[in-house]
């Protein structure tokens, strides 16, 4: 296999990424400076060696603990649990919100044979516990998909003996939306989550 083919074979495996698409970035890689790719493979190496999950949240650093579990101006009586560690930088592009984090690292999917051991739940749960009532509040924003609503069920269920208020993102109608085109189970979570104005 070429070299063209082993690269391009790598990165058609990368989410969203389909063959031709791989291959396209492979011509223009090679269209350019030699250098390019020595620069992506010096920032995949670093990635690789450097990067590592927090041990205190699951999310993405080069530390042993991340920035936002050390920054002491979060709110630590909020804590919002994600699915995966990238859904943590969306959030945060918000501004909106200024608790800690907690990834899974994935959501409970038993055809796939992911139950709650592969996940970071059991953390998850010390963590509840050992913050001894200091988080009061518990968001979980799993996505809206058959497994992330699974998941979220059955973390209401594991965290709420431990006290703290558990709530979900609100689902809902897209801002600047008609409602002629939004799908009958995104207008239903709408009607439900509705609130006074």
């Amino acid at each position: 296999m070429s070299a063209i083919d082993r690269l391009t074979d790598e990165l058609s495996r990368l989410p969203g990424i389909g063959s031709k698409t791989a291959l396209r970035l492979v011509h223009h890689l090679m269209k350019g400076s030699k250098e390019d790719p020595r620069r992506i493979a010096r920032a995949l190496m670093d990635l690789a060696e450097k990067v590592r999950s927090c041990t205190v949240c699951g999310n993405f650093t080069e530390q042993d603990v991340c920035d936002i579990c050390l920054n002491p101006r979060r709110d630590r009586s909020l804590l919002c649990v994600v699915e995966e560690a990238y859904e943590v930088s969306a959030i945060e592009r918000t501004g909106q919100y200024r608790g800690l984090f907690h990834v899974l690292g994935g959501r409970l999917s038993p055809l796939d044979g992911v139950g709650p051991d592969e996940l970071n739940v059991a953390t998850l749960l010390s963590r509840i516990d050992d913050a001894a009532g200091e988080i009061q509040e518990v968001i979980l924003a799993t996505n809206a998909s058959v497994e992330g609503e699974a998941t979220s069920v059955f973390l209401e269920q594991e965290i709420r003996p431990f006290g703290p208020r558990v709530t979900r993102l609100a689902r809902g109608i897209p801002v600047g939306s008609d409602l002629e085109y939004v799908d009958g189970t995104t207008i239903a979570q709408a009607l439900a989550g509705r609130r006074e104005i």
